[in-house]
């Protein structure tokens, strides 16, 4: 495998990486919400609101660490995990 072959592989590591992060989290922020909105568990939301925001930062921070294109990717990832998550849910919300 040439040097090039390995870096394109090494990126869509980091774009599937930034995706299956971005769908934890989107996930979790509706499961958030929905509990919440039902038991009113403000101490366990703020819980999880905070390992959400550190486990997603922590993600994008050690992408950062090895470049901008990786970092770009990654946030791509969670862009589109967004999109996917928010399509999934539509239908189990209406």
């Amino acid at each position: 495998m040439n040097v090039d072959a390995l870096m394109l592989v090494t990126l869509g590591a980091y774009l599937t990486a930034g995706f299956v992060a971005g769908t934890l989290y989107f996930v979790c922020l509706w499961w958030n919400a929905r509990l919440l909105a039902e038991r009113g568990g403000a101490g366990v939301s703020i819980v999880l609101m905070l390992a959400r925001f550190t486990v997603l930062g922590g993600v994008l921070t050690l992408a950062a660490r090895e470049g901008a294109m990786p970092l770009l990717l990654m946030a791509a990832g969670v862009l589109i995990a967004r999109f996917a998550v928010m399509r999934g849910l539509r239908a189990v919300v209406l």
